[in-house]
């Protein structure tokens, strides 16, 4: 299993505008493939899908995407861009974990906590997981498992409520950090209540270079309460949304000719295989 998980971002018809816009807003931004339904892209390096995906869901707020800027220049502008036609959560400012640090929300939905330290690696953009309401306490559990499930990962670090603890054991995370198959993941709690929950509108692309790998992702993935639904999709039982394919897939929507075929296959496919 050699390639990196990667974000999927499920837009109401709009990818192809979404897609642009980040374009203007991020300065390294690369269309890899593209037909109506899927376009495949990077920022600064780290790959996206956006999916046609229509009204069924829509983004939220409990997977962000944290942006290690590494320069006040650099999260100014990106604060500014983003901010525009979009909602301010948490203003440009400095907080007690953070000399300079925003999130924001962008005209297209999508979440970006923006961070003006560096990060010690080349992926400069970190899918970040929210969870709250009965959820808020789940995050060693959840970053376990998902340690457990793919190969070369491992925990970076983690940070406990300690004595800000009420209520709840002071051993729960309030914020961690870990790898999975070399892709870095944070994840952080809120007991806060909110009006949102992890669903399809972000979901986690993992590629597969065999069957087996695609069963057994997806049997540790769909135990002890997660749901199967259609075109490789599952979530885990925290809810999660994960997509497990074969590798060839990315192959094939290279090809002009056959990705709109190919992408109306894979949508109508429950698990995928080879």
């Amino acid at each position: 299993m050699q390639a990196k998980i990667h974000p999927c971002l499920w837009f109401n018809d709009n990818a192809k505008a979404a897609v642009n816009y980040y374009s203007s807003v991020f300065k390294n931004v690369e269309i890899l493939t593209e037909n109506n339904t899927v376009i495949q892209f990077t920022i600064n390096s780290t790959p996206f899908t956006a999916l046609n995906g229509g009204p069924t869901f829509s983004i939220n707020e409990s997977i962000s995407f944290f942006v290690y800027c590494g320069s006040d220049t650099e999260i100014e502008r990106l604060y500014t861009a983003l901010s525009q036609d979009g909602t301010v959560f948490m203003p440009l400012g400095e907080y007690p974990w953070c000399k300079k640090y925003a999130w924001v929300k962008d005209k297209f939905g999508v979440s970006w906590q923006l961070d003006v330290d560096p990060i010690n690696s080349t992926q400069t953009i970190v899918p970040t997981l929210l969870f709250t309401n009965d959820k808020f306490d789940k995050v060693k559990q959840a970053s376990t498992l998902y340690q457990s499930v793919f190969p070369e990962s491992m925990n970076l670090m983690s940070a406990t409520y300690g004595k800000q603890a009420q209520n709840f054991p002071e051993d729960t995370l309030l914020f961690t950090q870990f790898k999975l198959n070399n892709t870095i993941f944070n994840a952080m709690s809120s007991p806060e209540p909110h009006a949102f929950d992890f669903n399809e509108g972000v979901s986690f692309v993992v590629q597969c270079d065999t069957q087996n790998e695609i069963d057994k992702l997806w049997n540790a993935l769909t135990q002890d309460g997660g749901q199967e639904s259609q075109c490789g999709w599952l979530k885990d039982k925290f809810g999660v949304s994960w997509q497990i394919i074969p590798s060839i897939l990315s192959t094939l929507l290279s090809d002009p000719e056959r990705a709109e075929r190919v992408t109306q296959a894979f949508l109508k496919m429950k698990k995928n295989g080879y």
